[in-house]
């Protein structure tokens, strides 16, 4: 019995040193970070100040990699099917690891992933029209509430944070909202008045409320953002339910070895706490923080039990589609 041990013991050791080596030779090849949406959005703002940062960490290794389809799930399925070999991430983030799994029941987003580091969220803006003549979110909510026929209201699409915390906000306080889907980004149609009301990412808020073409009314993040001072809060309104925020973070295959996932999570740690990048991040209403690997996957599940009950009704559920080689079992 004592030989086994010694073999066992041996080879454990031999594992150990060989991911540790593997762990300090990385990266010595490209490392790409898969965007599951087409360039443009608040996705290509986080992947591009995160990749330049980490390019000068790590001799310009890594690149982004827009994989649009299927509402993010054609690039989130191409890394969980990925080797875990330190090569492949996903900028993950609220859509990707909850709203999107949970309508469509492709993966599993703790199990099928290495969830590496935290990045931080944008939170949403309930923006009105100048034409509605409101200043206040009591006063849309009294106009609502007296309209027989529901408004439209416009966010980034079905299955995004917008969207499913407008559809809840109406339901909480009792009147109806009618979702509207556009084919352009939804401040065109807000700024133009064709739609009134928007649940908009900060990030896009910002400039157009400075030129007075929207009013914004509250914003969904834990408190005050610097960029948008004058702007309450959701929770400082009384609804503390109504906090949330668009996160972003970064995710790999499942069974990504510890030496690279700590590498990686101690880089984007290093990037979040350089001063430049906090102020590239706070102008465009963005909140930065950070978790461990093992806090972030506390947190994806979290999320999910969070966010379960209220998308029941507020997206239509797509049929599951079987993954080869991926159970797709919800959480």
């Amino acid at each position: 019995m004592l030989w086994i041990r010694a073999i066992a013991a041996t080879a454990a050791a031999l594992i150990s040193l060989a991911a540790s080596s593997l762990a300090q030779d990385w990266p010595n090849r490209s490392v790409r970070i898969v965007l599951p949406y087409a360039a443009g959005g608040a996705s290509d703002v986080v992947g591009t100040i995160i990749t330049e940062n980490l390019n000068k960490r790590f001799n310009d290794r890594f690149l982004l990699d827009n994989q649009p389809g299927r509402g993010g799930l054609t690039g989130s399925v191409a890394v969980a099917r990925a080797a875990p070999d330190g090569y492949t991430f996903l900028l993950s983030s609220l859509s990707t690891h909850v709203f999107s799994p949970l309508a469509a029941r492709s993966y599993n987003p703790v199990t099928d992933f290495t969830n590496v580091a935290f990045i931080g969220g944008s939170p949403v803006v309930l923006a009105v029209h100048p034409s509605l003549n409101v200043h206040s979110l009591n006063e849309l909510t009294a106009m609502l509430r007296r309209r027989r026929e529901p408004w439209s209201f416009a966010s980034y699409g079905v299955g995004t944070l917008g969207q499913v915390f407008g559809e809840y906000w109406a339901r909480k306080e009792g009147f109806r909202l009618a979702h509207k889907r556009q084919d352009g980004p939804p401040t065109d149609d807000l700024i133009a008045g064709r739609i009134p009301i928007g649940a908009i990412n900060a990030t896009f808020a910002l400039a157009p409320s400075r030129r007075g073409e929207l009013i914004l009314l509250a914003v969904s993040s834990a408190r005050r953002l610097p960029e948008l001072d004058g702007v309450p809060t959701f929770q400082e309104l009384g609804h503390p339910d109504l906090v949330a925020t668009h996160w972003y973070g970064l995710s790999a295959p499942k069974r990504l070895p510890a030496g690279i996932t700590n590498r990686m999570s101690e880089a984007i740690a290093a990037v979040i706490d350089d001063p430049m990048v906090q102020k590239r991040f706070t102008t465009v209403g963005f909140e930065l923080d950070k978790k461990s690997p093992a806090e972030f996957s506390a947190f994806v599940r979290a999320e999910v039990i969070k966010w379960a009950p209220v998308l029941r009704g507020s997206i239509e559920p797509k049929q599951p589609r079987k993954q080869p080689g991926r159970s797709g079992t919800p959480i």
